[in-house]
């Protein structure tokens, strides 16, 4: 049975500025900065996991949502080849890398590697990829129950951007190591990999599990959506995009019974990485 629950997301970003880019970013980071210290009073799982194409922005973009984040709460989790262990133990080689209580997890491809890239390139079974299909979002939904709070986002780029992308890498000698035989032989089954796409859609978006469709022809407007997304499934429309509001220096804190107040953002993280050392503040 298809249990298509696909969210496609329009871009209220379409040709922003680049003044605009960061103000907009700001506002967003400031609000991920809030989700996270949500994540951390009461002891919340978040998981969020990026997938699309080579070269689709995924990296850049797991950056703008991690770089005013405070580090000892998340971990970027992006794993290499397989073993044949892991192959055989496909879920469970990710599941080992979900956050304990109050700690965040980005994933630059996901177990979601097994209904795109390995069935395009032949890395998986028939019967793997049919096993993994069949029993993936039986186990996110688990997951969910269990608390883990799921973000899928899938990051769409067009044929002539990605090739556009790839050759700036391989002419950029500060980038060249990023473009691997891999990205070249995916981008010859382009067809192949929108076919299993289209199956993925399909069958592994579910009301309670949807994908998040964004596209990412534009780093820029793929950046600031796919963290609106996320800061509007916490906060709902409080957040308005494109208000042009600047951030102030107002942040407050509590540690050992005083209040911190009119903190800049990195005063507030590196006070929020103190607060569980206490002997520090003792000895004030």
């Amino acid at each position: 049975m298809k249990v298509r629950n696909l969210k496609s997301i329009a871009t209220p970003y379409d040709g922003i500025l680049s003044a605009d880019y960061e103000i907009e970013k700001r506002r967003l980071q400031l609000e991920l900065l809030k989700i996270q210290q949500e994540i951390i009073d009461k002891q919340k799982r978040l998981v969020i996991i990026f997938e699309g194409r080579d070269a689709a922005g995924k990296g850049s973009t797991i950056k703008r949502f991690t770089e005013k984040l405070i580090p000892k709460f998340y971990k970027t989790i992006d794993l290499g080849i397989p073993t044949a262990t892991e192959s055989r133990n496909w879920l469970r080689r990710y599941q080992r890398h979900f956050p304990d209580p109050g700690h965040l997890r980005f994933f630059d491809r996901s177990w979601y590697s097994r209904a795109l890239v390995e069935p395009t390139m032949g890395y998986c079974s028939k019967g793997q990829y049919k096993h993994f299909m069949k029993s993936v979002l039986p186990w996110e939904h688990a997951h969910i129950e269990n608390g883990l709070i799921l973000i899928k986002l899938y990051l769409s780029v067009d044929k002539d951007t990605q090739l556009y992308r790839l050759e700036k890498r391989l002419s950029d000698p500060l980038s060249f190591w990023k473009l691997s035989d891999s990205d070249i032989n995916l981008r010859k089954k382009w067809d192949v990999f929108t076919k299993f796409k289209e199956q993925m859609f399909e069958y592994t978006s579910s009301k309670r599990s949807p994908w998040v469709a964004i596209t990412s022809n534009s780093k820029k407007e793929a950046h600031l959506t796919s963290m609106l997304y996320v800061v509007q499934r916490f906060v709902g429309n409080k957040f308005k995009p494109l208000t042009g509001e600047e951030i102030e220096n107002n942040h407050v804190v509590e540690i050992n019974g005083v209040k911190f107040r009119g903190l800049t953002l990195q005063q507030l993280a590196i006070l929020m990485e103190l607060k569980d050392h206490k002997q520090l503040f003792d000895d004030l």
